[in-house]
Parts: C-alpha cells; structure tokens; sequence
C-alpha cells in the first residue's frame, strides 16, 4: 500500500491538473447554469481528484476486489484522507467522470522522456473466455477476436512504448484485431521519440522501416530465416537481447497493476481501470531497468 505522505503527494498533482483542465474547459464551454431545464443529475460531493488517486491506490495494493477495497479502505481505514465519500454505488456510477482527466494527466504529467533507446511491443487484455464470446454482451461490437504467441482471444490490445529506464513514453488501446504495426503509423502516438525502436519479429516491415527511418527513428527487429542480405550491428543485437525490459512492463501491469479482469460490466469503467493501471505503474518506486553504455570522448561510459 501507498504510505499517507505519497498519497497526498499524488493527490496535490492530480488536484492542481484537474484545477487546471476544469478552469480550461469552462473558458471554452457553453453555461447552461441560467437554463430553464431541469437538471436530473446532481453533482457528486466527491471530486475527480480523489477518484483518481483511489484508482492509483486500488491499483498499486494487493486487493483483487474493487469493492472490498473501497468499503475496507477507503470509506474506514483512509477515511481522515477522503472525508467526502459516497457509497460503493455511486462511486461505480461516477468513475467515468474521471476518463478525461486521467487520461490527460497521464499523458501530459506521468509518462517518461525518450534517452534514445525505446522498446515497442502489445500485450492482449482479455475481457472473457473464449467459450464465452458468443453470450458477452458488456464489450459487443467494441472487442475482437485476436491472435498472440499465447493464441486466441477476445478483447483488446496494449500497445506500449518504453525507455531502458522502464518508463512508459506513450500507449494505445486497440480491438484485438488489430495488427500490431498499426499503431506505429500514427505520428501522435511516436510522438517525441527518437532513436533506436526495439521490437519483436512482429513489427517486421520494410514500408514501416523506411517511413520511420524519415522521422528519424530507426526501427530494430529480430531478422527471419529468408531476411539473408540483411545485416545488423553489435549494438543492435545486444539491445534486441535486452528487450524483455518491455516484456516485464506488461507483466507488472497484469499482475500488480491487474490492467487485465473479466468483470467489468460497462466500457467506461473498463477505460478508468486500464488507465488507473498504467498511472499507478507510473508511481512504482522500483520499475525494470536496464545498463546502457554509450560512446562518448572514444571511451564506453555506463548511463
């Protein structure tokens, strides 16, 4: 569990950017306060701040349950933190407010800086089994059938980008369907990278290699049996045997973070927990890392 001093930490930057985007998004809205509608739906007592850092702390403890947790946690054990709590119901009921903001806050406050050196790679997050994809109906029309090293499923895709510090740079959530150089096709999501780009077999493309190399990313891949004119540098080979650093990320979010269950049961909160997954990794005080050593002055030096 988070100790109380990083928890209002954490809480001080999400509430002074969640202060922020509500002061730019009412400079940029309409004012309905002096409309003759009725309003039928009241605002929460419970801000989005604090719905935030409770994701970030559900998603950093040991509790499987979300439930358990708040009404244990939160609503008694951290009760002088959050003296505004609303019952488990409403909570569920006003998560989705928090999509935006967190999904803003992460982007713009908690993701790391490209060194150089990156690693590209996507997990699949499945929603349900595979027996059980004709009856599902929470995800219908939104998820896809997908294939992995692990095989088939059901659901959606992570697609991350790290540093060798382990700091994620960027991320997409993607149908299961979708190939995995797809992403890399967007110039918003290698948006401040450079460099050196690991990936697996997966992200073999010579259109994709040539239209990075143009921006300036060269693009690392393992090479196949029929890529025989192909060569590759020292460097190179030694950081594709580095590139479990990424592999690692992923399994931290499935098993500490648990950006992966099969009980959500509406999309906008299945988008709050990946999210609240992914910054409560951001807050870990220990990440995967790796040594990289690079020439400088003729001579190695350790980074």
């Amino acid at each position: 569990m988070i100790p109380e001093d990083k928890i209002t930490e954490i809480f001080c930057l999400a509430d002074d950017f969640c202060n922020l985007f509500d002061e730019l998004t009412k400079k940029y809205s309409i004012d309905s306060s002096n409309s003759s509608k009725r309003r039928y739906h009241r605002d929460s007592r419970m801000n989005v701040a604090e719905i935030i850092v409770i994701m970030i702390m559900f998603h950093s403890s040991n509790n499987r349950c979300l439930k358990h947790f708040y009404i244990d946690c939160i609503c008694k054990k951290y009760k002088h933190l959050f003296p505004n709590t609303v019952s488990y119901t409403r909570f569920v009921e006003i998560q989705k407010n928090a999509v935006i903001p967190l999904t803003l806050f992460i982007k713009k406050v908690l993701l790391g800086k490209c060194t150089g050196i990156t690693f590209v790679d996507s997990t699949p997050l499945r929603v349900c089994r595979n027996q059980r994809i004709h009856i599902h109906k929470v995800f219908k029309g939104i998820a896809a059938r997908g294939k992995c090293s692990m095989g088939w499923f059901y659901g959606f895709k992570l697609h991350l980008i790290c540093n060798e510090k382990g700091e994620i740079l960027n991320f997409m959530f993607t149908p299961g369907d979708v190939d995995d150089r797809k992403p890399l096709e967007y110039k918003a999501f290698l948006k401040e990278i450079y460099g050196k780009l690991v990936g697996d077999k997966g992200y073999i493309s010579q259109p994709l290699f040539e239209r990075l190399f143009v921006d300036g990313i060269q693009l690392v891949t393992k090479l196949k049996s029929n890529m025989k004119g192909a060569m590759m540098s020292v460097s190179d080979r030694l950081l594709l045997r580095k590139r479990a650093i990424i592999e690692t990320v992923n399994d931290e979010l499935k098993n500490i973070a648990q950006v992966e269950h099969s009980r959500h049961r509406s999309f906008e909160n299945f988008v709050v927990n990946m999210l609240g997954a992914i910054a409560a990794y951001c807050f870990f005080p220990k990440k995967p890392c790796i040594h990289v050593y690079r020439e400088v002055d003729n001579r190695l030096t350790l980074f």
